[in-house]
């Protein structure tokens, strides 16, 4: 460990405020950049590295420590950013799940959706024999390519030919609500 690092490690053990500035002077705006890789904004990045320095200082981290600081930084940054970037992904989901129920409970009465399933039955079908075996399967036995080619005897290719031109001559008969609907 360096001379710099030492002098960082025992000002820190004394809790004095010169070894945090010198920390902070040292790795704040390469912690940031760092940062930034793992977010979608640099005001995020300054946020999470931030906290670390907070965090460090408040529960005295740099007390007991050996090792490296950058090390130690940069993986604290890294798993923290990480840990916004996944509660920010399931926030986002869940807002769009409940969102996309709220608009179908709301725009579509259950009448409305019986008749819209009815018709998705009736296109299902018009498909060409082979192609609608083959889409039940998938959709409706919940069965995986490779189970369907051998059930069938076809190649696997073919499997997803007849699966991919289902799902067209479907789409393009039908909105994309009813394809929702599908199991």
């Amino acid at each position: 460990m360096d001379c710099h690092n030492i002098d960082i490690i025992n000002r820190f053990k004394i809790r004095n405020e010169q070894g945090l500035r010198l920390l902070f002077d040292s790795y704040y705006t390469p912690l940031c950049v760092f940062a930034y890789k793992y977010l979608d904004s640099f005001d995020k990045a300054e946020d999470i590295v931030q906290e670390v320095f907070i965090t460090l200082w408040e529960r005295n981290r740099m007390s007991d420590f050996e090792g490296s600081i950058k090390s130690y930084l940069f993986t604290t940054v890294r798993n923290n950013s990480i840990n916004k970037v996944k509660a920010e992904r399931k926030f986002r989901f869940e807002e769009v799940e409940q969102l996309s129920s709220t608009i179908v409970e709301e725009k579509f009465e259950s009448l409305s959706i019986d008749k819209r399933r009815d018709k998705l039955y009736e296109e299902i079908e018009k498909l060409p024999t082979k192609s609608k075996k083959v889409f039940e399967a998938i959709v409706f036995e919940k069965m995986r390519y490779s189970e369907v080619a051998e059930e069938f005897n076809i190649s696997l290719n073919t499997v997803k030919t007849h699966y991919s031109r289902s799902l067209r001559q479907l789409r393009s008969s039908l909105d994309i609500l009813i394809m929702i609907m599908l199991p």
